[in-house]
């Protein structure tokens, strides 16, 4: 029996980390697992948590106003300390590369309990881009027992730092799997912004930023991005759901606030924005965790950062580097919403992020040697793949089986021939989308 402490602390923390303490919740035989978070998102945290009706054992709610990376540091050690020390586990686990999760690894090593590092090996190469990110993951690598890389790439870059083969498993991403459970539950929103949102027949930009190095002038020209991309497509939205933060707030109120076809809206829980990706015609954003969930919503991406540490997107097409610059972005972005070609080229549904798989595989990494698998739940080498929702409406759409057998299936926007014609896609999410989509 493995004593496992899983540790988060922000709303991509939770949503990555919530299929990893569920899988190994259904193995009691195996693991004793408790929840520790930090808040460091306390609101958005606490959506996430309910979503997947898990209930922190340990709560250190360390956020105060205004409080410094030092500040966060600090109170996060603190508050872990003292549960390390009396509920002395055999494994601690993390992801990603937030300020809780190098404490998390940090506190692992001063109590000499393994770690496990969830989402490792990403980077950029550039140790402040994006800050303090890129250095948490270095510093978490140093202190990780073993790593889950989510992609080969990763996994190469893990060998390049240093870290030896066997301790590396090469797991896919945990954000497939929870995105994938989310995106085939039926959803009906109960608030009517939403509902209209959704109901929607306009093609629909959506838009998320929020890093801190996008602060001031750059969110700005982002702004104007988005102000100029609806004024040039009159048959299109935009919808912002913007964090509550005042810096983003202050840049984006005066260039896109009031302006009719574009909808500012609170941050939202997780099952709705995953509904909102669904219903996106593009999505321009700043966060890692949408470019790994976009491919797999067959959504393409235009990512607002010179940098990204997820290239396996950019590799394979879906997603494409514009920065903040105002020209690229509206230039790019016109190109998707007036080419069918090249939006058919973009908008591929097949994810490098992993299979839906990530979670299983993590739980027989950390299996007390000599247990057995737990009964009918193999798992396949992680890697591109289509979800057997999307291999079902391909197959449907060839054996000429309508909409309710194989699930959403709408027309092709497009002249006959012209454009991308059947979409692989998730349920919830349109194939109805690209140029000249529902004019």
């Amino acid at each position: 029996m493995q004593k496992v402490l899983c540790v988060f602390g922000t709303r991509p923390d939770a949503i990555k980390m919530a299929p990893v303490v569920l899988e190994l919740k259904r193995r009691p035989d195996q693991f004793t697992v408790h929840v520790a978070v930090t808040g460091q998102h306390r609101e958005m945290l606490d959506q996430v948590l309910s979503v997947f009706a898990i209930r922190p054992d340990f709560d250190l709610d360390i956020m105060t106003q205004g409080q410094t990376l030092a500040q966060v540091t600090t109170r996060a050690l603190n508050g872990l300390d003292p549960i390390l020390a009396s509920e002395q586990p055999d494994w601690v686990l993390a992801q990603g590369d937030t300020t809780t999760t190098f404490v998390a690894a940090l506190a692992a090593f001063y109590h000499q309990a393994k770690f496990g590092h969830v989402e490792a090996g990403l980077r950029t190469g550039n140790p402040y881009d994006p800050f303090p990110e890129e250095m948490n993951r270095l510093l978490t690598t140093r202190l990780a027992t073993l790593h889950f890389p989510p992609t080969p790439e990763a996994a190469s870059n893990l060998r390049a730092d240093g870290v030896g083969e066997s301790a590396i498993v090469l797991t896919g991403n945990t954000v497939i799997d929870a995105l994938l459970d989310v995106a085939a539950k039926p959803y009906t929103p109960a608030d009517p912004v939403l509902r209209d949102i959704l109901d929607d027949p306009r093609r629909m930009i959506l838009v998320t930023t929020h890093r801190r190095e996008n602060w001031g002038e750059p969110m700005a020209r982002i702004g104007r991005a988005v102000l100029h991309l609806v004024d040039a497509f009159p048959d299109t939205v935009a919808v912002v759901p913007w964090h509550r933060n005042p810096i983003v707030r202050n840049a984006l109120r005066p260039l896109l606030d009031g302006h009719p076809r574009v909808r500012l809206i609170e941050p939202q829980d997780y099952v709705p924005f995953v509904k909102l990706e669904g219903k996106a015609t593009l999505i321009l954003t700043d966060s890692g965790g949408v470019q790994e969930e976009a491919p797999s919503l067959g959504k393409p991406v235009l990512v607002l950062r010179e940098t990204t540490e997820r290239p396996e997107g950019v590799a394979v097409g879906t997603a494409k580097l514009v920065g903040t610059d105002t020209d690229l972005i509206v230039s790019e972005a016109a190109r998707l919403l007036s080419d069918p070609a090249a939006y058919a080229a973009q908008s591929r549904a097949v994810s490098p992020y992993g299979d839906g798989q990530a979670a299983r595989r993590i739980a027989e990494a950390l299996a007390p040697a000599g247990t057995a698998p737990t009964p009918g739940r193999t798992a396949p080498t992680p890697g591109p793949s289509l979800h057997p929702a999307a291999e079902a409406l391909r197959a449907g759409a060839a054996s000429g089986r309508g909409e309710s057998e194989v699930g959403l299936l709408s027309p092709s926007p497009f002249p006959k021939g012209e454009g991308p014609g059947v979409g692989a896609v998730l349920p919830g999410a349109s194939a109805s989308f690209g140029p000249e989509a529902n004019p």
